[in-house]
């Protein structure tokens, strides 16, 4: 288990961190895919939008200082908004978007859906890709609690071995997104 206490937005900060951009990119991309699809983008355009928003990012986390007034994934929805408005304009994929308006790419999302599409997105991504971090029963524990609404004793535990596991797994959770959950 990777029990670095520094977040992934510090060590995407960190030259060469390729195990930091592996775990951002299979964090981030279905939440990504899920905003630049909305906009009426075909899968193949969604992808390369995608792919540009991900090459800002390497050339901008870098330097990115986080602040605790401001929300990161609200700045990753204005940078994916952004890269999808530039692909719009562009005539070859104009041409091939009926769902796209005349106006070109739908208005910004409110605050409250990115922060329900972050948590259902990015926190479920985070949960599922911590699963061989921890012990297939801990694991499917903390999920049919968690991501289907068991109780302890629904899941054949106690109700202090599921408070045990839960601390565990949520503790971890924290520390793999620590800043990107404020």
């Amino acid at each position: 288990m990777d029990t670095t206490p520094v977040s992934l937005l510090e060590r995407l900060r960190q030259p060469g961190d390729g195990r930091a951009w592996s775990r951002f990119v299979d964090l981030y991309s279905p939440l990504l895919l899920t905003w630049v699809r909305r906009a009426g983008l075909q899968q193949a355009d969604a992808d390369d939008v995608v792919q540009d928003v991900f090459v800002i990012l390497v050339r901008q986390l870098p330097q990115f200082i986080y602040n605790p007034n401001q929300r990161f994934r609200g700045w990753l929805y204005t940078v994916t908004l952004n890269k999808v408005r530039e692909r719009a304009r562009q005539p070859e994929v104009r041409q091939n978007y009926e769902s796209l308006p005349a106006e070109g790419v739908a208005a910004p999302l409110n605050d409250a859906l990115i922060e329900t599409e972050f948590r259902t997105v990015v926190i479920r991504r985070a949960f599922e890709l911590m699963r061989t971090d921890f012990s297939p029963q801990t694991w499917q524990g903390c999920w049919g609690h968690f991501m289907e609404g068991k109780t302890a004793a629904e899941l054949g535990w106690t109700a202090g071995a599921l408070r045990a596991a839960k601390f565990r797994v949520l503790s971890r959770l924290r520390r793999e997104l620590a800043g990107m959950l404020d």
